[in-house]
């Protein structure tokens, strides 16, 4: 094997290694692997505070919902409203909502592959579903609040 091969893959390695929990996580992740790289994801979630009345009325949802994510760790409106959403889920403690998180690249045509078909425009985007049929998104800025909105189409 030639040197500059061996230099070119090492850079890489250290490249993808580096830049993995710091500047975006791709694919599906969670919110502790979210919360654990990112700092400033932990404070917003940390100093957010819901509005009781959408929260009570979340916590008797008593069918499923199914909730898309698609987020990027790097975005300021994810940090802002994802980290409200895992503050949200967290008060209102219900078993009915099953979510999961899809980190998108910040590369726009990169994201294809992660988003198989779902028109993600804009970041964040959650895809609120209910046996199988979309009821609604909240697409980058909520209307109202996060709570507000999903209490809305739901």
């Amino acid at each position: 094997m030639s040197k500059k091969i061996i230099i070119l893959s090492l850079l890489l390695l250290f490249l993808s290694f580096s830049s993995f929990g710091k500047s975006e996580l791709v694919g599906k992740i969670s919110k502790e692997e979210i919360l654990n790289n990112f700092p400033n994801w932990k404070d917003a979630y940390d100093s957010y505070i819901p509005k009781p009345y959408s929260i009570e009325k979340l916590k008797s949802i008593d069918y499923e919902v199914q909730i898309e994510i698609f987020l990027s760790t790097w975005c300021p409106d994810s940090v802002q409203h994802v980290s409200s959403y895992f503050k949200i889920m967290e008060l209102t403690d219900n078993s009915q909502f099953l979510t999961s998180y899809i980190g998108l690249p910040r590369d726009k045509e990169s994201r294809k592959q992660f988003t198989h078909g779902k028109n993600i425009i804009r970041i964040p985007t959650f895809i609120i579903t209910i046996n199988g049929q979309e009821k609604g998104r909240i697409i980058e800025t909520p209307e109202k609040s996060v709570e507000e909105d999903l209490v809305s189409i739901l």
